[in-house]
């Protein structure tokens, strides 16, 4: 009987073990882990350092903030306008679940993301966000779902992490200043903190090696072939204009003010 070794001339059994790790299932210590249903940040740079040079889509990413109004919604930005663009992908809705702030339409449809497609739910209770994120996350409808939560339930959190792989949905969970990062079945982590009016991204976790040293990208160059308009978020001290037009939403309990 075969006892599973490769037999034959060197060249052969060199060929059988690279064709062994070839196997997508399969990774290195030093490299990074492949990911094959990754999909594009929009960053070359980010893409390089990612398994499967992109954002997970099946899985959970934490995203820690050093402060916020950084950047930070720019760095999601060119995925989720791809993925709603995408054929493969059509009726796939992204969800925000309990944004600290008020989104700035105008901006978001000036880096390609459909507003049709994009429901903002803010709730009255943290047990009501989680409970919200998860149903997000398994909807076979979301193609994408943000969360800014401070839970460190771990129960709560291994809960979301399976939902988003059941779901195969691209899932942000945003830590905001001061709250540390606590998801353990995260696939990727990232913490972000401003550097000389870029955005450093250091990568604590991912499948794979790991990154000594933080990217810089530039969120702001990125986008600048678009209208020019700011992504960051408007602050609750901020109102809408008067005649801002509000877009209520079938089954949120929040309205989203899209000011001009």
């Amino acid at each position: 009987m075969g006892t599973g070794f490769v037999h034959g001339n060197g060249s052969s059994a060199q060929a059988a073990l690279a064709a062994v790790l070839a196997n997508p299932a399969i990774w290195r210590g030093r490299d990074c882990a492949p990911e094959p249903a990754a999909l594009a940040t929009g960053f070359g740079a980010l893409d390089a350092a990612l398994p499967g040079r992109g954002w997970p889509r099946a899985a959970l990413t934490e995203i820690v903030l050093e402060r916020e109004g950084i950047g930070e919604v720019r760095l999601t930005l060119p995925a989720l306008a791809t993925l709603q663009r995408d054929a493969a992908q059509r009726k796939r809705d992204v969800v925000w679940i309990a944004p600290p702030y008020t989104p700035y339409a105008p901006a978001l449809a000036a880096a390609g993301v459909d507003l049709a497609r994009l429901f903002v739910v803010q709730c009255a209770t943290p047990q009501e966000a989680l409970w919200a994120y998860e149903q997000a996350l398994r909807a076979a409808e979301c193609g994408a779902a943000f969360a800014w939560l401070a839970t460190d339930d771990a129960r709560a959190l291994r809960r979301l992490a399976v939902a988003a792989r059941e779901g195969r949905t691209f899932g942000v969970l945003w830590r905001r200043p001061g709250v540390a990062a606590r998801a353990a079945t995260a696939a990727l982590r990232l913490r972000l903190a401003p550097a000389d009016g870029r955005l450093a991204v250091h990568v604590d976790k991912r499948r794979g090696g790991e990154l000594a040293q933080p990217l810089v990208v530039d969120v702001d160059r990125a986008h600048a072939h678009r209208a020019g308009l700011a992504i960051l978020p408007r602050t609750a001290s901020r109102p809408a204009p008067a005649d801002a037009p509000s877009l209520p939403f079938p089954t949120a309990p929040a309205q989203w003010a899209a000011s001009a």
